[in-house]
């Protein structure tokens, strides 16, 4: 069995529910997973968009969360977990808004893919304080077991003229 990540809030490349988004309350969404390699010590979660700003023309990958030091012992995250605490002795990184907490989908333009990409490390990443995607992924360089992703879309709202 090889690592897996879902959630109980949306199937792989279905539309996240606007609770999750900056139209509802902007909390992060329940995460599942399973299928953890021997000898995982902790989990890192990066949650971004390739499709920033328009996904007909994209120009960067958006940051929404980072998580990292996740237990080795957890199976998922709880809906709200950002804000409502994480498990253990996990810590939240610096997301594109520079805030270290979840930011969820909030699309300029057109239907974007969010995906939730969890890797499975041979160590505890010591040392590390709120950072980066970047500097996540230079961390982890060397200890990643294993990796899934789950993918989520969403677009915002059109409101109707007049309405």
């Amino acid at each position: 069995m090889s690592l897996a990540i879902g959630s109980s809030a949306f199937t792989d490349h279905g539309a996240i529910p606007k609770t999750y988004t900056c139209e509802g309350a902007d909390t992060s969404p329940p995460l599942h997973w399973s299928g953890v390699p021997q000898g995982t010590k902790s989990f890192a979660l990066i949650v971004d968009d390739p499709d920033a700003p328009d996904p007909r023309a994209p120009q960067s990958t958006w940051v929404h969360w980072i998580v990292y030091d996740l237990p080795a012992t957890i199976q998922g995250l709880a809906e709200g977990a950002a804000a409502q605490g994480l498990p253990g002795h996990a810590n939240q990184g610096i997301n594109d808004w520079k805030r270290a907490d979840y930011g969820g989908p909030c699309p300029p333009i057109g239907r974007h893919r969010y995906f939730h990409k969890l890797y499975a490390l041979d160590s505890v990443l010591t040392g590390l304080q709120q950072p980066t995607k970047g500097q996540l992924i230079a961390a982890m360089t060397g200890h990643v077991l294993a990796e899934a992703q789950v993918v989520g879309t969403y677009e915002k709202s059109r409101r109707q003229p007049g309405r």
